[in-house]
């Protein structure tokens, strides 16, 4: 096996940046607000988050496109471990969508067959 094997020092460096973004992940999260904590005046509005999770889908969309086009035209910058990640993030953040669509699909069916 001269020169046909797994390079392991890639290897190495991928479970390296795998336990970087694990420990950053582990350190940004907050512990939850109690109730109280919360203000009052603080309101979400549903179209304006709802506006936003779809713009964030899209972004993780078009990323993993253009990353894939790259990847295929050669572009040494672009490796296919961060094509794969982008698109297994684009294809969860749809299918979550999805599944949200189909809840309020669910929820608008409920409301207009209430009896009045």
């Amino acid at each position: 096996m001269n020169g046909i094997g797994i390079d392991s020092s890639r290897i190495d460096a991928m479970v390296a940046q795998l336990r970087n973004a694990a420990t950053r992940a582990a350190g940004s999260v907050a512990p939850p607000k109690a109730a109280e904590d919360v203000a009052p005046s603080s309101k979400v509005d549903f179209s304006q988050a709802l506006r936003s999770s779809l713009d964030q889908v899209n972004g993780a969309q078009k990323k993993a496109e253009s990353l894939g086009e790259r990847f295929a035209l050669g572009d040494d910058s672009v490796n296919l471990s961060d094509v794969m990640i982008a698109s297994q993030k684009a294809s969860i953040g749809f299918q979550a969508t999805v599944q949200v669509r189909n809840k309020l699909v669910s929820a608008y069916h409920d409301i207009m067959n209430m009896q009045v």
